[in-house]
């Protein structure tokens, strides 16, 4: 019986029972293979860019006896799939400029594609972004930690009535508690979701960022370079906004 990383648990647990799935980047097949075995998806592309993990996946769903099920393709992003062929997309373990490329480039496959549940593993908001820009709802977020590293998990949709509204409505500008005001930029950045359910996990992926980006900031400091300087000043009010963005919602949740 195939057994999932606690993240890929969790992305199992968000794709909907009788799904058309396309599973992108799909490396052993494992996510598909699974939902597979247990009944949870009617239909399954497993797309795989790389020789190595190709192979793997070819393999895993033959000795799974899944090949009617499961169809292991080679190549790049949503190139393989058809229009309307699949109604949920996974995409997980790579970057979030990746997957927005990957999503961009392939928008024209995204046609009777329903849900998009997508695992960047940096570069969260570039994600966001794109939904943001191309229509797409927000529907949820998830985080975790594992084997210490930190995932979150974004779940999509597309809604036929009142979308314009629903997407405003999840970036609208918010109050915290203690007055700080956090607008659309910030709540792209550090998720809207997120942000409202305030989890430790949460706290220390941001405690994890402001360590980064005291660390630029000290070496940029040091330059004599104007650039350098001016560089350094707006990471300063970056640590400063994100400190108190943590500490606003800390107290909510107290």
């Amino acid at each position: 019986m195939v057994k999932l990383s606690k993240r890929l648990q969790m992305i199992a647990d968000r794709v909907p029972k009788g799904a058309r799935l396309a599973d992108i980047g799909s490396d052993h097949a494992l996510l598909p293979t699974y939902l597979a075995k247990n009944g949870a998806i009617s239909y399954a592309v497993a797309g795989e860019v790389n020789p190595g993990p190709f192979e793997a996946a070819i393999r895993q769903v033959l000795e799974s006896g899944l090949s009617k099920v499961i169809h292991v393709r080679s190549g790049d992003g949503l190139a393989v799939i058809e229009p309307e062929e699949v109604n949920v997309i996974t995409i997980a373990g790579m970057g979030g400029s990746l997957m927005a490329s990957i999503l961009d480039a392939g928008k024209a496959k995204l046609q009777g594609v329903t849900k998009l549940i997508l695992q960047p593993n940096v570069g969260e908001d570039q994600v966001r972004r794109w939904l943001d820009a191309h229509g797409w709802l927000l529907e949820s977020e998830a985080i975790l930690e594992e084997d210490g590293k930190i995932y979150e998990i974004l779940t999509a949709v597309t809604v036929i009535n009142d979308t314009a509204k629903q997407m405003q409505a999840i970036y609208q500008e918010r109050r915290l508690s203690g007055h700080k005001i956090v607008d659309k930029e910030r709540l792209l950045q550090m998720g809207p979701f997120l942000m409202t359910e305030a989890s430790q996990v949460w706290f220390r992926k941001w405690a994890n960022e402001l360590e980064k980006l005291a660390m630029i900031e000290g070496q940029l400091s040091r330059s004599s370079a104007e650039a350098s300087k001016l560089k350094a000043e707006q990471i300063a009010y970056e640590i400063r906004e994100i400190k108190e963005v943590l500490a606003c919602s800390q107290k909510v949740k107290l």
